[in-house]
């Protein structure tokens, strides 16, 4: 099954070197052991619209996040794991590795 690893922050690029490296080094591990499905960082909460195409209509797009919060969602992985324990303790070194709180969901239908 497949999972959704969030990264939560709360500053924008507050990445030191040293926690880019142990990403960078837990990516490796994440493919080596066969983990491995995607990832990235995303921009700055600025940098977000909220698309709203529902009427059919001319979209509404309005500048931001949608949601107003101090924390927000930095980056993720999409890991592939046999069990919800094992993608705990994958989410546990994630979290140990980019030394920020993570939340871990199942990707359904994944």
């Amino acid at each position: 099954m497949r999972y959704v690893i969030s990264v939560i922050d709360d500053t924008t690029g507050s990445a030191t070197a040293a926690e880019m490296a142990a990403v960078d080094a837990f990516n490796d591990r994440l493919r080596a052991d066969g983990h491995w499905v995607f990832a990235a960082g995303l921009g700055a909460p600025a940098t977000a619209a909220v698309v709203d195409g529902r009427s059919g209509a001319e979209p509404l797009v309005t500048d931001g996040p949608f949601l107003e919060s101090k924390e927000y969602l930095a980056g993720f992985w999409i890991v592939e794991a046999p069990s919800r324990e094992v993608a705990l303790e994958l989410a546990a070194q994630g979290s140990r590795h980019c030394h920020r709180r993570v939340e871990l969901r199942p990707l359904l239908g994944g």
